[in-house]
């Protein structure tokens, strides 16, 4: 490909996600939103009657809406037009069988987290990906967001000294009960062990904040400590999570999330001390980052604002004051996607901006992570080192 060539959108599969799946669309959207993609096949529900009628609807042709996804791999590995990447939207007691069965056909692939429910087939998977060489993106979609990646770049450039104190909090309330037993889907499955995993709100957004504070921090975990809770009556999994984090370099933090905490819808939080300031930032109003350098008053950055890096401006779409969200963030990560699956198509090189995304590394960070925390809370909130 050369630089005057105009290069045809990615051809996307999809697993899971079909009619009446929330995380679908939201992934089907942000394929589509920078134009990237073009979703071409699927496996969309585990039904295959419930997989065809999804297709349908979708647009997708009747040759490629596949009753499984074992024969979809197949299939589109044979096809000389098969799909470049395949999107992961199941329940999380899938991705692992999924994943590797693309892999090993030969076809990328992208991910919803975690990225599986066991920390041996997550280090399994990358051994796979490593080996294959192919490419794997985890879906940690906060890390889109343009200021999260401002915010990223001033840890990097010291504006913030030595960090010393990270919190970090993801509270919502639509699991205050329990909604799981009146057949609300989204719940069913995420309250299911054998469908989850073994964690329940540590799993499903406790790790979305963890994710959020290694990518801006850079911190490694040394050791956490971690309290789970079920407070809804005849629920298998957890609902509620506090924790305390020490980092390599000497840094404390602490992680709550919640899923039983009436008025939060979506509150993911974070915040960021050092010996130099500190920085704010909320997923409900992620169009703001706020910076206090130390004995100084707060500075208010916005998106595509004055001030802001190379990072935070390749992230925005639209003028300054046109609020973008949480489909915006999510598109930008599907947007880092392919300009690395067209790079190693032969396309331009990614972009600095665009190198650091998440990958298999990061989906086994983050079981790890689940792994330690469901130990430390198993032996009553001792410390458990990462």
């Amino acid at each position: 490909m050369t630089q005057h060539d105009s290069p045809r959108r990615l051809r996307l599969g999809m697993v899971g996600g079909g009619q009446g799946a929330f995380i679908g669309g939201v992934h089907r959207i942000a394929a589509r939103l920078d134009d990237h993609y073009e979703l071409v096949a699927g496996a969309f529900a585990s039904d295959p009657e419930r997989s065809r009628a999804s297709a349908a609807a979708l647009h997708v042709a009747e040759a490629r809406a596949y009753p499984d996804y074992r024969t979809m791999a197949e299939a589109e590995r044979a096809r000389d037009d098969g799909i470049d990447v395949v999107a992961i939207v199941t329940p999380n007691h899938l991705h692992f069988e999924v994943a590797r069965t693309f892999l090993e056909a030969g076809i990328d692939v992208i991910c919803d987290k975690p990225m599986t429910t066991d920390l041996g087939d997550a280090r399994q998977l990358q051994q796979l990906v490593e080996s294959s060489g192919r490419f794997f993106g985890l879906t940690h979609n906060y890390s889109g967001y343009s200021l999260i990646r401002q915010a990223r770049d001033m840890v990097a450039a010291g504006e913030l000294g030595e960090l010393r104190v990270v919190q970090v909090e993801y509270p919502q309330d639509w699991l205050a009960t329990r909604v799981e037993a009146s057949g609300v889907k989204q719940a069913e499955w995420r309250t299911d062990p054998q469908r989850s995993g073994p964690a329940g709100c540590l799993g499903d957004i406790g790790t979305h904040a963890y994710h959020l504070v290694r990518f801006v921090t850079g911190l490694e975990v040394e050791a956490l400590a971690a309290d789970l809770h079920t407070f809804v009556e005849g629920r298998a999994l957890d609902d509620n999570v506090h924790m305390l984090l020490r980092f390599r370099g000497g840094a404390r933090g602490m992680l709550w999330s919640s899923q039983v905490a009436p008025g939060n819808e979506n509150g993911l939080r974070l915040r960021v001390y050092g010996s130099r300031g500190g920085l704010e930032w909320r997923q409900e109003e992620p169009n703001e980052l706020l910076h206090t350098p130390q004995g100084e008053p707060p500075r208010r950055l916005t998106r595509h604002g004055p001030g802001l890096g190379e990072a935070a401006m390749a992230a925005v779409r639209i003028p300054p004051g046109h609020p973008e969200g949480y489909l915006e963030a999510f598109a930008q990560l599907y947007s880092d996607f392919a300009a690395h699956l067209r790079a190693r198509r032969g396309g331009p090189a990614v972009a600095d901006h665009q190198r650091d995304v998440p990958g298999v590394a990061d989906g086994v960070d983050g079981v790890l992570f689940i792994t330690r925390a469901l130990e430390s809370a198993r032996e009553g909130g001792i410390w458990v080192s990462l």
